[in-house]
């Protein structure tokens, strides 16, 4: 068989495998849109959509070999112009300097910082002084030390407060998690806190009364189930996480449970399961209609009804979204007599998600929760195809949780320890301990609650759901607790994780021995992460922190201060010790770090090669040495440097890495951004 013979065989073999291919052509021009480091030109576009529909003429004239290589470029181009276009959609006035004063504005979403401090986002904001043209959609404030709002505080209540805000912070380091553009996409145009009284402007409104619904059911679920048992209940039932302490949330974490609290595809899965399984019983229980109608789709009709109303009142954030979408593809395929789970249906769901919100491939909820989709989908596939036994017939619920654990576990921890840089070691066994609880008693009982709360009965659905909850934070704290319950991991480098994802996938979608390239594709991605190179020195964007490798691990310069930061450089180095175990590693050498204006009156000079970094403005003309504050860093954001055979060599920097886009905020950055520029561009 000749090469040509052999590649239409290969192509033949892939013959109703290929619509997997859909939504990963979409990501990866929607990633290559994200990773360059500059902004398309509306020219540029244009050549990227022209492109689109050339190699879409082209696929219907090439032989059918290949035709999808066309389709997917045709796709490649098209993902990178739905997520150029979604930037521009979201786009809003962004602030571009330190506000203090009055603040005005509706609320419209309320949970708790890292700091357990309660957060408002804010929409219709009105600034002191600040022209509406240049004002914010939206704003977020955490409230310091007025504990008053926690009862005042409303969806839909129009407040004022009187608050410091700022533009959304960039990197922490070159190539760093980008808060700026998760607030862009968000629509945040500024952040900030404030210590003042929250005060009541004007009654809701109009409107949110679902919002205001949700948060009525959060206060009665913590009425009837206080503490952290009540909180967990509201999390999973509307979506209301300000209730829950950080303990037990950092119990959740250390134990891999926190994906619990997320109502994702797991909570929407349950209950749409328990609603059709309960409306086909009903229907069963009267058998003349059930033999005349078609049972399985009115329950599944039912189910997907019910699936809305929790999207709805659960908060609607976006892993709920992407949930409901999956869940819906399943149960619109019951109607139509399809099988409801395969590859096909989970490429459906994915392709709607990337072309409404193609940022979400950025986060780590997109892609932990299609990756243990996909891998559970095939490897179930894998064992009905193959005929695997899984063990005696009583036993199969019990290995099915123990598969479902297993899989999704081993899908989701690279992803997970890639972005959060840790790995629960026990995960497994606190899920196994944990999930089939939540099946069979938690959201059942949930869904009780909801049914008897018309009649004022829903504290007897919340006692029986108590049970379960109080387990599952007693499993929390228990794995937690055990010795090196969570390990750390140092961050990997950009291409790491598209490569293990193009490998994973590969090994799943494709038809034939050439699958395997997909197992050397992911064998290569982890050697890759495991000669990753973190920085010798970092410098924060403002100059209050400085980090240098040593030895033990990476020494910062002050033990307090600038937490965030230091969190996130320690994280990243896999380094699970505290700042103020990190501070006592310190000691200047070719880095000077000088903190405050009474430290830089005091400063004498510095010699060539060193590194001056200052948390106030320095005047540094004809200083031989390297000079950072905050004048400098504005222009380039936080800074790394490597050590090379002549001392510190600057490697990249904030704006480097990121480069000059439509949500980064440089000082003499020029970027249109909006729709409104898209369209004055076009009448051009």
């Amino acid at each position: 068989m000749g090469v040509a013979s052999a590649f239409a065989a290969t192509m033949r073999a892939q013959r109703g495998a290929l619509f997997g291919w859909v939504p990963v052509c979409l990501a990866i021009g929607i990633g290559i849109y994200f990773f360059i480091g500059f902004e398309p030109t509306l020219m540029q576009l244009g050549r990227v959509g022209l492109a689109a529909l050339i190699f879409a003429a082209l696929a219907r004239g090439l032989p059918e070999p290949l035709c999808p290589f066309a389709v997917a470029a045709m796709l490649i181009c098209a993902g990178g112009r739905l997520a150029a276009g979604r930037s521009h959609h979201v786009a809003g006035p962004v602030l571009d300097f330190r506000y203090y004063g009055a603040v005005e504005g509706r609320i419209i979403a309320i949970d708790r910082s890292q700091s357990d401090a309660l957060r408002l986002t804010l929409d219709a904001v009105v600034l002191e002084r600040v022209p509406p043209a240049r004002t914010p959609h939206r704003v977020r404030l955490s409230l310091h030390g007025d504990r008053s709002a926690d009862i005042l505080a409303e969806p839909g209540l129009r407040v004022m407060i009187t608050g410091h805000l700022s533009t959304p912070s960039g990197p922490v380091e070159p190539g760093g998690f980008d808060f700026q553009r998760h607030a862009w996409f968000a629509g945040l145009g500024a952040v900030g806190y404030a210590r003042t009284p929250l005060m009541g402007v004007a009654a809701p409104e109009g409107g949110m009364w679902v919002s205001r619904a949700r948060m009525a059911m959060s206060a009665r679920i913590q009425q009837v189930l206080p503490g952290d048992v009540g909180g967990f209940a509201a999390a999973i039932t509307t979506g209301d996480r300000s209730a829950i302490s950080q303990s037990a949330l950092d119990a959740l974490r250390a134990s891999n449970l926190a994906h619990l609290l997320a109502i994702s595809g797991l909570h929407m899965g349950l209950m749409t399961g328990v609603v059709f399984a309960a409306l086909r019983i009903a229907l069963a229980l009267v058998p003349p209609l059930v033999l005349r109608v078609p049972a399985r789709s009115i329950a599944a009709a039912g189910a997907l009804l019910a699936a809305a109303g929790y999207l709805a009142l659960s908060g609607g954030n976006v892993a709920t979204q992407r949930a409901f979408i999956m869940v819906a593809v399943a149960l619109v395929a019951l109607m139509l007599g399809r099988r409801a789970i395969s590859l096909r249906s989970v490429s459906i769901a994915a392709t709607i998600v990337l072309v409404l919100r193609p940022e979400a491939l950025m986060g780590p909820g997109f892609q932990m929760s299609f990756a243990a989709t996909t891998a559970l989908v095939a490897v179930f596939g894998w064992i009905r195809d193959g005929q695997i036994p899984t063990g005696p017939n009583w036993l199969k619920p019990v290995s099915a949780v123990f598969i479902s654990s297993l899989v999704a576990g081993v899908a989701t921890a690279p992803i997970g320890a890639a972005h959060f840089n840790t790995i629960a070691q026990y995960g497994l066994l606190a899920n196994l301990a944990s999930v089939p609880l939540m099946g069979v008693l938690v959201i059942p009982a949930a869904v009780a609650a909801a049914v008897l709360a018309p009649i004022g009965l829903e504290a007897v659905g919340l006692w029986v759901m108590s049970l379960g909850v109080k387990w599952i934070l007693f499993v929390a704290e228990f794995v937690a607790g055990l010795p090196q319950a969570r390990s750390y991991i140092v961050g990997p480098g950009d291409a790491v994780l598209p490569l293990l994802a193009l490998g994973f996938l590969m090994l799943i979608l494709w038809r034939g021995p050439l699958r395997w390239t997909g197992a050397i594709a992911m064998a290569a991605s982890f050697v890759m992460w495991s000669g990753t190179q973190r920085p010798e020195i970092l410098v924060s964007d403002t100059g209050a922190l400085v980090g240098i490798m040593t030895p033990q691990g990476r020494a910062l310069s002050k033990e307090s201060d600038a937490g965030f930061v230091a969190r996130n450089w320690l994280e990243n180095d896999g380094d699970g010790e505290d700042q103020t175990t990190a501070n006592a590693r310190w000691q200047e050498g070719d880095v000077i770090h000088i903190s405050g204006k009474r430290a830089a009156s005091d400063f004498k000079g510095c010699l060539k090669g060193q590194i001056v970094v200052s948390s106030v403005l320095l005047s540094h003309y004809g200083l031989p040495c390297t000079v950072h504050d905050p004048e400098s860093l504005r222009q380039t954001g936080a800074v790394a440097y490597r050590i090379g055979p002549d001392g510190p060599v600057l490697s990249a920097t904030a704006r480097s890495r990121a480069g000059d886009r439509l949500w980064t905020h440089w000082p003499d950055q020029k970027l249109p951004r909006g729709p409104q520029w898209l369209a004055q561009k076009i009448l051009e």
